[in-house]
Formats: structure tokens, sequence, C-alpha cells
């Protein structure tokens, strides 16, 4: 009996030619599906890798902030930064102490004496507002804790009856400041500096005419007040009129403006600019019997005669002061100068000190930080912008948009990272915002588009020379890029590179535009008939100008590297380079071989103090570029001097082996030119008097180290003398 069922000895007909490519094509598709599913769980893991990189991101606009007051992201994005980092930082269990900026800000400029702060000069922890609304909730949870956090009271042990009245003021967008009075008198003004050490700004404050010279009420004894100098709304504009209408760069921004002045060698241009302080703090007094409250204080100090901001108010709780806040979101419009938040303080001084505080920031106050205004527009593509140091910096192209009453069509994307991390297609909808009100950027996709990828570029869109990677940035190396020229030129001539004397940024331009300069080896070779009709630059300024050029031809290789603005070329590395190889041929040799694969090439130069893998091969392949052998070559022929030139240190009695400290603003000589001066008679220069100082060097307004030298005893000169001891 045959029994009903499956034949398993029957084969099974073949699959048809349109069946296997329909299943050729669904593995490809799950295949494209699992690796698209991969990449972005792996895209979602944060690793040590993008950790150091975000590192290096925060240096880079800590840099532009601090050091250069050129910020090229607003407050929120670096704040966002920031908070990525910490996210980031915790989750891989990075030990504080490894982690990046655990202290405030660095805004140390060269040639200022930088002095030890008595009580350190701390930023402030922040809560953002942002588009949701969510800082009230966040403010409220550094009060009254959430989640489980514990509120203010507990935290620190606060007796059960402490005033927790809270005081909520403006948040001035300028630049710290911190004024020492003695017996009335101001005797010093410093900057944030590091909050550790700050740069001595006496003679410029005293200069602005922002704080008065004399405080009456302060003549009991000595205190330092803080605050924030800004520049008000309409000095921002008189000053911009003014540099406009002389043929020079407009400021950017009022912020920039105060710290770009500030840091002013020549404190007699700040008269008259319009600076203005508000004080909102004494850091330390002796003699003085001060108000317990801040909202005491502050009046306490208007009384005084000191510039106070009168809009604080002191408030019972967070939630009012996060209504208060909130209030200024529209308000600040209208007040005549920038705020960029709001800052909520314990009322009670008595409980700062119990309180204390990190390295960063102290516990008992908090910013509010502002957003900048946000819209969304379509991304028509991304161009490549060669700035002056020859980084390829991406621009939006955007549908035109109104934003903070301008229409912007192009914004920055700041590096290339982002622009990959963003993902960003042509026909996405991006949010934009304004940095510092001013500048905009692509924060971020709305909605995304079905347009090409955007790629990095790998040849310079000006000059096509290859593109080179140098961390988180892509850039030029040519020298002789016609974007970059007037920039590059600049600097070549510049004060701290060849020192070519009148060669400043107007002459510069009229080389380049009207006398076809485009290198700096033809800076060498220009005459007396080219310099002839060139504005402001009559025959005797050309003949001054022809003798500072060929001055500049001897200073050497050290100078000749800073100024070909090599990416991570500093002074120092220039020196350090010049000294231990002696000529540019040596150095060219060098990146020859290291191009031929040679890889004693590279350990030769790391084994150089502090040169590190990185800095060497990049240095090496800038190196080896055709274009800057080129320049080399005619520098060369232009009669500049390419080995080392070292620094010539004579006996002089009674300067060689001494210790000098200057302070104050000498008459005729920068400190930094008279500290020269001092070395290369074989003296040393320090920053403090001690019981080991020779001799105090005081120009005008010279503050506590006057003082501590009569006190000590150390031999007290001015200029003239430092001029009779060095044979001048």
């Amino acid at each position: 009996m045959q029994t009903a069922g499956v034949n398993h000895g029957a084969r099974m007909r073949p699959f048809t030619s349109a069946q296997l490519l329909v299943i050729q094509r669904g593995f490809a598709l799950l295949l494209i599906f699992c690796l698209a599913i991969g990449t972005l769980l792996a895209a979602d893991i944060p690793t040590r890798a993008e950790l150091d990189h975000l590192a290096l991101q925060l240096a880079h606009h800590d840099e532009l902030y601090y050091q250069q007051a050129q910020p090229e992201i607003s407050d929120a994005a670096y704040d966002q930064l920031r908070a990525r980092y910490a996210a980031i930082a915790d989750e891989l269990h990075v030990p504080a102490a490894e982690r990046y900026g655990q202290m405030p800000g660095n805004d140390h400029a060269a040639g200022f004496t930088q002095v030890a702060h008595r009580v350190p000069m701390l930023s402030l922890d922040k809560v953002i507002y942002d588009h949701a609304g969510t800082a009230p909730e966040r403010l409220i949870a550094w009060y009254d804790g959430a989640a489980g956090r514990k509120n203010l009271r507990e935290r620190h042990d606060l007796p059960a009856d402490a005033d927790l009245s809270l005081l909520v003021e403006p948040k001035i967008d300028g630049v710290s400041l911190s004024c020492t009075y003695r017996a009335g008198r101001l005797v010093q003004a410093l900057s944030r500096g590091d909050g550790v050490h700050g740069d001595d700004i006496t003679a410029q404050i005293l200069a602005s005419g922002a704080v008065p010279a004399q405080v009456p009420a302060f003549t009991a004894g000595a205190i330092e007040i803080r605050g924030e100098i800004y520049l008000p709304h309409a000095a921002f504009r008189s000053l911009n009129e003014q540099l406009v209408a002389s043929g020079n760069k407009p400021l950017v921004n009022e912020r920039n403006g105060c710290a770009g002045l500030i840091k002013s060698q020549d404190a007699s241009t700040l008269a008259g600019k319009g600076l203005r302080v508000f004080i909102y703090q004494v850091a330390w007094a002796e003699g003085f019997v001060l108000p317990t409250s801040q909202c005491a204080l502050i009046r306490w100090l208007g009384d005084c005669g000191l510039p106070v901001i009168e809009l604080g108010q002191r408030v019972a709780n967070v939630q009012e002061a996060a209504a208060y806040c909130t209030s200024f979101l529209t308000r600040r419009n209208d007040l005549g100068y920038d705020i960029d938040g709001m800052v909520v303080k314990l009322d009670d001084r008595r409980l700062h000190d119990r309180l204390g505080a990190t390295a960063h920031h102290p516990y008992w106050c908090i910013a509010f930080k502002f957003p900048p205004e946000r819209i969304s527009t379509r991304l028509l593509g991304v161009t490549a912008q060669v700035g002056r140091s020859g980084v390829l910096t991406p621009v939006a192209e955007l549908e035109p948009v109104t934003l903070a009453k301008t229409t912007v069509r192009r914004a920055s994307l700041h590096n290339w990272t982002k622009v990959e991390r963003l993902r960003l297609r042509l026909g996405d909808q991006v949010w934009v915002e304004k940095a510092g009100e001013i500048i905009p950027q692509v924060l971020g996709v709305a909605e995304a588009g079905l347009g090409a990828r955007i790629a990095r570029p790998t040849h310079c869109p000006v000059c096509g020379q290859e593109t080179l990677t140098e961390d988180v940035f892509i850039f030029c190396p040519n020298p002789l890029c016609p974007a970059q020229r007037k920039e590059r030129l600049g600097h070549f001539a510049s004060r701290r590179c060849l020192d070519i004397a009148g060669c400043g940024d107007a002459l510069i331009a009229q080389l380049v535009d009207d006398r076809g300069v485009s290198s700096p080896a033809q800076l060498f070779t220009l005459t007396a008939q080219q310099l002839t009709g060139l504005t402001h630059l009559g025959d005797q300024k050309a003949a001054h100008f022809l003798a500072a050029i060929a001055q500049a031809k001897g200073r050497g290789l050290a100078r000749v590297l800073a100024g070909l603005g090599l990416r991570l070329m500093g002074e120092k590395l220039a020196d350090k380079l010049s000294a231990h190889f002696g000529s540019a041929q040596a150095l060219l040799n060098l990146a020859q071989r290291f191009a031929e694969g040679d890889t004693t090439a590279l350990a030769e130069l790391t084994a150089l103090q502090d040169i590190g893998e990185h800095t060497a091969r990049l240095t090496l392949q800038e190196l080896h570029q055709p274009t800057l052998r080129q320049v080399f070559a005619e520098l060369a022929a232009a009669g500049v001097t390419l080995t080392h030139v070292g620094q010539r240190t004579r006996i002089v009695p009674g300067v060689t082996g001494k210790t000098f400290v200057l302070t104050g603003t000498l008459p005729t000589w920068g400190r930094k030119e008279a500290a020269d001066f001092i070395k290369a008679a074989g003296g040393r220069c320090a920053d403090a008097v001690t019981r080991k100082t020779d001799f105090v060097v005081v120009g005008t307004e010279a503050g506590t180290k006057r003082d501590k030298a009569q006190e000590l005893g150390v031999t007290i000169i001015d200029e003239a003398a430092l001029r009779r001891m060095l044979g001048q």
C-alpha cells in the first residue's frame, strides 16, 4: 500500500534568473541595512578618540576667545561642546585631573607683566536657556535639587535657619577686571588671566577713565574690587565709524573690541574710547566693615562713587529668580550695552566662604545664559573659504533668511569634522543662529534633504595646492596662495618676525594691490621708484622703509621660519630648529629625506625637546612643499640670511648676571623691548620682586612692585638710568 506524503527523494526545481536576481538584491539590501545600523550604533558609542577630538576643538575655541578675542562660535555652541565633552568623560569614567578645562580660561596677552591674584579670579558654572525652555528647571535643580539630587542646603550642610534669598543681576558681556586701591588710590588693575595670575593693565585702565583713579571713601585702608569692563553700544558705533574713516577694519562686536582695547601696549590710545566698568564684588578688604549681603554691598559700592549695575533684584526663592532671568530675554535689547545672561547669587555673603569653590567656579552663584536667535532655512551648498592662516573653512550657502534684523545668505560651519558629524546633504533644512549676535553659523539639521553628501576638499579652491590636514582642520600650505597673500606678508613683516619698521597693514595692502608684491622675497627687492606715489609714504618715509628692509635681511633663520606662517611654527619652535639645524638648507634636506621614507628624519626632529611626533610630521610635510622651497630660494636670491643668528650677549658691568623687574609704562621703550636689551647684555628679567631682585625699573603707574621694592630695599631705577647702564 502506498502512503501519501512528501517525497523526500524528489529534486527541487532550480530558481529562474528573475528569482535569483530578486534574492541577490534582497541580500544586498539586507547587508547595506546591517552596515548602516552598525555604523549608527558605533557612532553613538563614545570613545576616547572622540573625547580627545572634542578637547582639541575646545582648545581651539578657547584660544580664539581668550587670546585673540575673535570667537568663531557662540557661547551657546561652545557650551554644547563642553556639555558633550563632559558627558563622554563621565561615561568613560575619565578622572577629573585628566579632563580638559578644569581651570578658568586664560586671557594672558604677550608683553604684559603677570601678577598673582590674592584671591583666585574664577569663572562661573552655568545653565543655558535653550529653545525648549528647560533652563529654569536646571536652575531650580542647582538650588532645590532634582531627581534624587540634594538641594543647596543639604549639599553644603547649611544651618536650617540660613537665609537662602537670592540676588539676580544682569551678566555683562565684557572682560573681567580686578582693581586694588590703597589709601584711596588705584595702585593695580589686573585682567583675569588664568584665574591665578592676571595681566597688569593698570596703565590701560587709568588711561581709559573707566574707573576713578582716586576713591575718597577708600582712604581708610586697602580693598580689591572686581567687575566687568565693557563697551556701550554708542561707544562701539562711534569707534567703528572712526576706524572705517581711517581705512581700518571695524571691530566685530563690543566684547571683542573691549578685549582688544585693553590689550593695547600703548595705553594712551585708550583715552576717549568710551570704555566703562560695572563693579559687582569685593574680593578682600583691610580696614573696612563691609555689608553682609550682596544687595547691600552693591548699594555701598555705589555710594562710594563707583559704577554699579542697578538692575539687580533680590528674590526669595529660585522660582522667582528664574522668572526674573526670563524677563530679560526681551529687556536686554533696550539696555544700551550687551548682556549675555543673568547671574544668580546667594545674597548672604557670609555663606560664600562656607560654600567654597572648585578650581573653576564658586558654588554660591551660577550664570543663566541667554540663547541667540535661531531660525531654519535650506542648505544650497557648501564652499571652502581660505582664511589668513590657510585654513579652509566650510561656509554654508543658504536660502536668504532674516536673522537678528539682518539678511543671512552664508553661515560658518567652523570645520569639516562638523560637516561630517552633521551628515550634511544638499537640500537639508538647517538651523542657523548668530555667534555672539554677529557671525551666522549652522547648528544642525532640522529636516534632512535628499541631495549629495558634502565632501572634504582635497585641493585649495584658490590656488589648487593639495591640502594638508591638522587635527580637525584642513589647510592650504602654499605661502604664495593669493587668498592668504596680504595676511601672510603682514605677519612676515611684523615686529615678532622680520620686524620691518613701517610695514603695516595699509602699506602691505598697497604693495599687493598697486605694486604686485606677492611673495616675501619681493619685499626685499623693492626700490625707491616702486614706492613713489604710495599713499602716506613720502620720500623721507620711503627712505626709512628701504633702510628697515635692508636691516631686516640679517635677522636670521629663526625669524624667517616664524614669519612664513607654517601651521605649528611659533617663535619657540623656530628658535629651536634654527639653533639645532643651523640653516634652511639643512631643514629642507631633512624634509626631503622624510618624504622619501627615511624614518630617521622624523626621529631626528622628535629627539629635540618638546617636539612631538604630530608637530614634527606636519612641519616636515610643509617644509617639503614645492611652493615653500621656492620661497626659500627667492629669499636666498634676495640676500636674506637663512642661517642661524644667535643672540649676541655682551658683558656689561652692572647688568650682566643681575636680575631686573620691569613695572609701569616706560617713556619710550615697551617692556619687551627693554627686556630684550637687558637679556642681550647678560641680565635676567623676572616677573616678581623678591630679595634676590637687583633692580626694579619703574615707569608711570608702577603699582605695587615699586612698593615691594621699597619694602625690601631693592634699588629702583627709571628708563633713563637703565639706558645709561646699558651704555645707550
